[in-house]
Order: C-alpha cells, then sequence, then structure tokens
C-alpha cells in the first residue's frame, strides 16, 4: 500500500472480531513503532505487548475507567456516553494491548520530547497495522486507573504510560469522517 493511501485509510478500529494477531506480524508492528524520530535519537519507548491473561488483566484495569465516564456526560454527544462505557468494558474485543511507555523526567522538556517520540512510534505502527490490513486505535483516557493499567502492563513506577494501543482484525469499517482545514496558518 502506498503511504498516501496508508494515510487516508487509517482510522481509530474501536470494534475487533478477536482473532489473535500472529507474534510474526506483531514484530513487524514494533520494527515500524521503533523506526520513528526521536529527539537527540534517544529511542525513549518501551512497548509492554499484552496477549492473552495479560491482555484480560489490561482489560479489566481499563474496564474500571466506566465509572468515571459519568462526569464527561455533559460535553459526549448523545449515545455517546453509553458507546464509551461498552467499549471500555471490553477494549472493543481486541486481542492485543499495546502500551507505549516512556522514562519519567523532572525535566518538562525532555519528558515532551519523550512523549513526541512516543506519538510518533505509535503512529508508525498504527500505519503499519492499516497497511497489514489490520485495525488499530490508540488511547489515553483511562488516566483515572493508570495505576492499575501500568501494574497490568508490568510498567516500571519510574516511566510514563503515554497510551495504549489496540491492535487486531477490524470488525467495522468507522465512516470516513472529514477533516478539518482551517488548521494552519502560512507565514512569509
Amino acid at each position: 500500500m502506498e503511504l498516501r493511501e496508508a494515510l487516508k485509510r487509517r482510522h481509530s478500529i474501536r470494534l475487533y472480531t478477536g482473532e489473535p494477531v500472529s507474534k510474526d506480524v506483531l514484530e513487524d508492528l514494533i520494527e515500524a513503532a521503533i523506526a520513528a524520530p526521536s529527539s537527540l535519537n534517544a529511542q525513549p519507548w518501551h512497548f509492554h505487548v499484552a496477549l492473552g491473561d495479560a491482555r484480560r488483566r489490561v482489560g479489566e484495569a481499563v474496564a474500571q475507567s466506566t465509572r468515571f465516564l459519568e462526569e464527561y456526560a455533559g460535553v459526549l454527544p448523545p449515545g455517546m456516553l453509553e458507546k464509551a462505557a461498552a467499549f471500555y468494558a471490553d477494549l472493543g474485543k481486541a486481542p492485543v494491548v499495546i502500551g507505549v511507555s516512556v522514562p519519567d523526567s523532572a525535566d518538562e522538556v525532555e519528558l515532551i520530547n519523550f512523549l513526541v517520540a512516543a506519538g510518533a512510534a505509535i503512529e508508525n505502527l498504527m500505519l503499519r497495522a492499516t497497511d497489514l490490513g489490520l485495525g488499530a486505535c490508540c488511547i489515553t483516557a483511562p488516566r483515572w486507573v493508570v495505576e492499575e493499567v501500568k501494574a497490568a502492563l508490568q510498567v516500571p513506577a519510574d516511566r510514563v504510560l503515554a497510551g495504549l494501543v489496540l491492535v487486531g482484525e477490524p470488525a467495522e469499517e468507522p465512516p470516513t469522517t472529514e477533516r478539518r482545514r482551517d488548521v494552519v496558518t502560512y507565514l512569509e
């Protein structure tokens, strides 16, 4: 698949068939992720790949966040609260959850650089998943239960969980949404 096509086809998939993803494919996804750029080539990311029982434990930890969704009832569009609660309850049946962590840092600029690098790695992984016909979705929302999620993923205390990437065979094809065009200012 051409890069432009992968960029257009990549969507956040929130419903999966539950079919396992092979270790070879997972290694391919990680190879794509570690090709991402990072400040001073720090490569600060670490990938915590949860399968089987580990995936179940991560799902249980994330599912605890549904009790906090009520706080957002007023800002979510109608019907989205129920949809979000259902998604967090089983993570859309994604068979793989990949936690991406970076070192914690008291230096704000360094931490920002680490998180930007993690974001680039996540996007590389998601684009490669699209290229392979898989679905993927990055979530950062379960911040209310981040310590429980970190424990389930065995993320060390000195690392920050940048996000979770769900991966699997898609069981949906979300509609293409129009992208905003008022997001650029050209300066001369």
